[in-house]
């Protein structure tokens, strides 16, 4: 098969000129911001998982320090046979390497996890209103794309695909004039992607492919 690709981003489209023009963007802002929080991943699995080990870690913390005050220490730690390696331990060592890797690792992971976005379950959809949230299932958005790109005459099947900021839209022709199959294919994507009127902006791509 032979392919060809095409990109083009779709993007916001610019408020009307004036005051009524300027306010209207003012709340369309709002309502975005509004609509990409609400539909934001809030990473609940690794939120709970380091809540309960740091937990669990000050309740032990807590039980050893109030058992030794009162001259009865539980010992569920072995204190003087770390503190005694510790010691004697020299920086250098393969194992305290290879232990402070770990660590560091886990920390590093922990951090990314919180920092980088997770993948929306919905994809937000400009409502004007903060007060109103709108969201579309990323499989709902690929059909209806895929949809677009089949209602071209000479596209016998599409397939869409949605990555990132991404949609990658792969029609499959009969071979014949595939530069305006590509233009008039991302053509009916951005317009129905115009139609749902997502908040984020995306960029197309168009590959082409022939039917042998």
């Amino acid at each position: 098969m032979t392919e060809r690709t095409l990109t083009q981003e779709y993007g916001a489209v610019p408020p009307e000129d004036g005051p009524a023009g300027a306010y209207q963007a003012k709340r369309d802002k709002a309502a975005d911001r509004a609509a990409v929080r609400a539909f934001r991943p809030s990473r609940r699995v690794p939120a709970v998982v380091v809540s309960v080990l740091l937990t669990l870690l000050g309740l032990l913390v807590a039980a050893e320090t109030v058992s030794a005050l009162v001259g009865a220490p539980l010992r569920l730690v072995p204190y003087d046979r770390m503190l005694g390696w510790a010691a004697s331990t020299p920086w250098s060592d393969p194992l305290f390497v290879l232990g402070s890797v770990v660590v560091a690792l886990i920390g590093l992971a922990l951090l990314i996890t919180a920092l980088v976005p997770g993948r929306p379950r919905l994809l937000a959809v400009r409502s004007h209103d903060p007060d109103v949230i709108i969201g579309l299932r990323p499989k709902s958005v690929t059909r209806a794309l895929a949809h677009a790109a089949e209602e071209v005459p000479g596209v016998h099947t599409a397939h869409a695909t949605l990555r990132g900021g991404t949609v990658t839209v792969t029609p499959t022709t009969s071979g014949w004039d595939k530069e305006r199959f590509a233009q008039e294919v991302r053509a009916a994507v951005l317009t129905r992607l115009a139609g749902l009127d997502l908040v984020e902006p995306y960029r197309v791509t168009v590959d082409v492919k022939e039917r042998k």
